[in-house]
């Protein structure tokens, strides 16, 4: 055959194949042949020494040092949920019974999943897209689904950020903007505001001034300026941090990573010296045990475990592609998870001393103002003074007395006890208070601290940071596998996925934007995510094989991991998460999905399901975020979407060539091995290609070593180059 012609096309298939290995040569300086190795990988195991060959020969960025690479995971999973979900769903959860289900749910699905996705990515050196078509081709939509989670995801978190960055810039000044009730004047008369009057002063800020927020989902009201511009520095923010992928992002994280903790530190110190903290922690640590059996409050854990850890959004695996393929991401799963669940606790214990605080300032309150209804009854004789027990001091009063006083009130008047309007006063009911922790609970509460400006700004710009560094994480789990597997440029199509997710995230900056907030957040990315975690765990353990993939850990970190990861990824995760699935859409079908809405006459929440429209919007989302999965599982069990298993790549470097068998199925595979019997597996390539099996006799062997100097690999056949 002519130097310069192309290899024919395969049999029975209608894609072209790679040049000749004559034509590539011919393109490059002299070889030395006893240099050089063509691997098709013809022992067992060959595939994975394939694959490792062409994973070192190519050019991949890499993290500066692994305090970069843990910094970045830890700023990746620890983010906002961690500083208001989780305390959220504390109080809300029964406070320390919730911890019960979600340590279990941490150690049998967190940690083994976290452990198994920073495994997966380090030993294969690919974005999520290009792992699982590596592990499973059939299934490697699971990593296209990824990307459009971690889309929606982003689409929405960065409109939080403008949230803070709204609040931010609003924290400069004193008194705080949101620490009384504005005044309408109308000549000589000055009125309240009445929303402001029936709710409180930072309730009123937060829907009205922040979200000027409609009355609900089908009321859009137009566009929102002041939280427009604020998503446009968010994404003008974001940008800037991963236009240059790990080596811009990993020196943000030195600073998003760590200033958080440093607040964070602060304000446990300050939470501590407010009086009343002790109640608040006191409230969170005092288990009802009645929730920890309700499954409710067990889907809910599961759901915080996967997002709180980033698992199936594909920026676990980005980051951890970037890593060397010997670095210990065994030990890295254990920290970075205790990590995450430290930050929680820590910021649980920071929220509900603040709480704890404002709770007693709140009742105290409370107390005056009942105290003042009750005098007033005395007054008028609607209430006999032989009710007031003879110790209670009016001057003086405290909710102890306060508390018997109403009691007997309560006891005496039962019949005409309603129309007296008094209220019980008691601390566990305001500290179960907790809508909005972050933007109306804790922002209620800073507004009592002294110099309330100072810990305002430092609590938000704590908010910025870690939804930076979550958002860094997210923008990887979409960028990454895009990049690695289209060749992309990557500065163009990052600024292109910022400038195209800040116009579509206009959505959420409306005056309705908040409940389109909450659809994504509550439903259209919470069940893809939890389907995208069961496949990969399925992909991994029971099609790629556990043990085959347990003895690839032991060759990549140098030790066999537990054997507790074996039964978890084999049966306890997959179960588990089976089990919760199944759980979150019976409760869709049982409880129809719904949001809260402000309602502004009567200045008060109200839960409405969503219209038609919105149904049919988010159940959309969820198809779309799904559909990758059974079009390409369809597309390649029908052969209409080629899987790698046709093609033979070859590539060169400085002498040295590979064959890439790394997408090659088994049976596939079986076609390109041969065996010690030439006629048991012929080759399937054309009859001028030379290949000789493992058991072969080369012409370059000698008889000393019968084997020859390469081992088990195939070697480059001595014919002359007219054969080729």
């Amino acid at each position: 055959m002519p130097k310069n012609s192309k290899v024919t096309q395969r049999e029975h298939s209608n894609e072209h194949v790679t040049e000749s290995v004559a034509d590539l040569l011919a393109l490059e300086e002299p070889v030395d042949y006893k240099q050089s190795i063509l691997n098709v990988a013809g022992e067992a195991g060959g595939k994975q020494k394939a694959a490792d060959e062409e994973l070192e020969a190519e050019d991949r960025p890499a993290w500066n040092s692994k305090l970069q690479y843990i910094l970045a995971q830890i700023g990746f999973s620890v983010g906002l949920g961690n500083i208001w979900r989780f305390p959220y769903l504390c109080q809300k959860n029964g406070g320390g019974a919730y911890l019960v289900p979600y340590l279990v749910l941490l150690v049998i699905i967190g940690i083994p999943l976290f452990f198994l996705e920073l495994a997966v990515g380090q030993r294969i050196r690919r974005g999520s897209i290009g792992v699982w078509h590596y592990v499973c081709p059939r299934l490697g939509g699971i990593g296209f689904s990824s990307c459009i989670v971690c889309l929606f995801v982003g689409l929405y978190y960065n409109v939080i950020i403008g949230w803070s960055i709204f609040y931010f810039f609003k924290s400069f000044q004193y008194p705080l903007p949101w620490s009384e009730c504005p005044v309408i004047r109308n000549g000589t008369v000055a009125v309240v505001e009445a929303e402001c009057e029936k709710s409180s002063a930072t309730t009123y800020f937060w829907y009205r001034e922040a979200l000027d927020i409609s009355n609900s989902i089908s009321e859009s009201g137009g566009l929102n300026w002041k939280m427009t511009l604020c998503l446009l520095v968010a994404w003008s923010i974001v940008g800037m941090a991963v236009v240059k992928g790990i080596q811009s992002s990993g020196k943000v994280m030195y600073f998003s990573s760590l200033f958080p903790y440093v607040v964070l530190a602060c304000f446990l110190v300050r939470g501590l010296l407010l009086r009343g903290a002790v109640d608040g922690i006191l409230h969170m640590f005092t288990p009802k045990l009645d929730k920890m059996l309700d499954p409710q409050v067990w889907r809910e854990a599961a759901t915080q475990v996967f997002f709180a850890l980033g698992l199936g959004f594909g920026g676990v695996i980005a980051f951890s592609s970037y890593n060397k393929q010997d670095n210990n991401c065994h030990f890295d799963a254990a920290l970075v998870s205790f990590i995450n669940f430290f930050t929680s606790v820590l910021a649980t214990l920071v929220v509900f001393a603040v709480l704890g605080f404002k709770a007693n300032i709140m009742n105290e309150k409370c107390v005056v103002e009942n105290a003042e209804k009750i005098l007033g009854y005395l007054h008028t004789n609607v209430l006999s003074r032989d009710l007031i027990p003879p110790h209670v001091n009016f001057s003086h009063l405290t909710a102890k007395d306060y508390t018997e006083m109403y009691k007997v009130i309560r006891a005496v008047k039962e019949d005409r006890f309603a129309s007296l309007g008094l209220d019980p006063c008691l601390l566990e009911d305001e500290l179960d208070k907790g809508t909005g922790l972050a933007f109306i609970a804790f922002t209620e509460a800073m507004t009592h601290f002294p110099a309330s400006p100072f810990w305002s700004v430092m609590f938000f710009l704590m908010l910025i940071n870690l939804g930076l560094g979550s958002m860094i994480g997210t923008m990887a789990g979409i960028t990454t596998p895009i990049i690695d597997t289209f060749k992309v440029p990557k500065e163009m199509f990052t600024v292109g996925c910022c400038v195209f997710a800040f116009f579509v995230g206009l959505l959420f900056v409306q005056r309705s934007g908040n409940y389109f907030v909450t659809m994504f957040d509550d439903y259209s990315a919470t069940l893809p995510l939890t389907v995208i975690v069961i496949l990969e765990n399925i992909a991994v353990a029971w099609i790629y094989g556990t043990k085959k993939f347990m003895q690839e850990l032991t060759e990549m970190l140098g030790f066999r991991p537990y054997r507790f990861y074996f039964y978890m990824w084999k049966f306890v995760s997959p179960l588990c998460m089976a089990v919760l699935t199944t759980a979150s859409v019976i409760q869709l079908g049982v409880t129809p999905p719904g949001y809260s809405a402000w309602i502004k006459e009567e200045a008060a929440e109200r839960y409405l399901y969503f219209p038609n429209w919105a149904m049919a919007l988010l159940i959309t989302l969820i198809v779309v975020a799904t559909l990758p999965i059974p079009v390409v599982f369809v597309l390649r069990h029908f052969h209409l979407l080629s899987d790698g298993s046709n093609t033979l790549s070859v590539s060169y470097k400085k002498g040295r060539m590979m064959k890439d068998i790394s997408n090659l199925e088994e049976n596939d595979e079986t076609r390109f091995i041969l065996s010690k019997v030439p006629s048991e597996a012929p080759s399937p390539m054309p009859t001028h290609r030379s290949y000789l099996g493992p058991g072969s006799t080369s012409p370059l062997e000698t008889s000393g070593n019968p084997n020859g100097r390469y081992g088990s690999s195939y070697l480059l056949a001595g014919t002359p180059e007219s054969e080729l």
